[in-house]
């Protein structure tokens, strides 16, 4: 039996990507999501890999749901840092209606959430989580990079609490005026900035970016110099479309500039499937 990874890298509001690229392996890539042993996530990522793990059949509905929740934030004068808009009560309602209950458990040592440590920078995969609860204000900051004040414990050796986790993984400095996630005199950021693409140690790890690089399901820039940069263990094309891109992680674009991005993640998809053998 073949052990393989399915691994969503950081994005922000490219999320929308990583969407079309679920909703392509759960209708026709069974082949493939059999042999799924693990999913990982850095940042929005995290949130895709959350859902595609334990409700894959509502992929479309959390499709919708991005549409209508970037619309919102774009009507915002200052995006989600709009002095009294509630961004995070805004994105619980629709993850209260699309996780199911025992989505803790399905997640649970199956779903590896990249965060790094601010004191050491080193980065850490958080993988147990104690409750649904826990696990739904983990995802209220993960599809977005966007900061929040909550925080997290670590035990070593024991359960980590999934919320204040995906909350760290979601975390990006470059939005001021909001603190790093604190708790017991550790403070934590984003994983995406020491590792947004994690590649986990047993089997293969297919790696899904709407980034332009040397990954198995990204766009494929042509025209450019055969030119790469690491960032954060991401292999990115250096091209001004992936600058364009990087743009449009941090500030949500058009909704038909977002459903092109879902189409194209979805496209993307299907031709991975289509040269491993994995489609169906």
């Amino acid at each position: 039996m073949k052990h393989i990874n399915l691994s969503f890298a950081a994005c922000g509001f490219l999320g929308i990507y990583h969407l079309g690229a679920a909703s392509a392996l759960y209708r026709h890539g069974r082949k493939l999501l059999k042999d799924v042993k693990a999913f990982a996530g850095a940042s929005a990522g995290s949130l895709v890999a959350t859902v595609l793990l334990t409700a894959p059949e509502r992929i479309e509905e959390c499709n919708e749901f991005t549409y209508k929740f970037a619309e919102e934030i774009r009507r915002q004068s200052f995006g989600a840092l709009t002095p009294g808009y509630d961004f995070m009560a805004r994105l619980r309602s629709g993850m209260d209606l699309i996780l199911p209950a025992n989505a803790h458990e399905l997640a649970h040592n199956r779903l590896h959430v990249s965060v790094t440590n601010t004191k050491t920078r080193q980065n850490y995969l958080v993988s147990k989580f104690s409750s649904r609860e826990d696990l739904i204000k983990v995802c209220l900051a993960s599809q977005l990079t966007i900061l929040s004040s909550h925080t997290f414990e670590e035990e070593r050796g024991s359960t980590w609490a999934a919320q204040p986790v995906l909350l760290a993984s979601s975390f990006l400095p470059i939005y001021a005026g909001l603190k790093p996630v604190e708790y017991n005199g550790q403070k934590w950021v984003d994983g995406g900035l020491t590792n947004g693409l994690p590649i986990l140690p047993v089997g293969r790890t297919v790696t899904i970016s709407p980034f332009s690089g040397r990954l198995d399901i990204s766009p494929q820039d042509k025209g450019q110099l055969n030119v790469y940069v690491n960032v954060a263990k991401q292999d990115m094309m250096l091209s001004v479309a992936n600058l364009v891109r990087l743009n449009q992680a941090l500030f949500p674009p058009s909704k038909r500039k977002m459903e092109s991005l879902y189409q194209h993640g979805f496209g993307d998809a299907i031709k991975f499937l289509l040269k491993e053998n994995w489609f169906e």
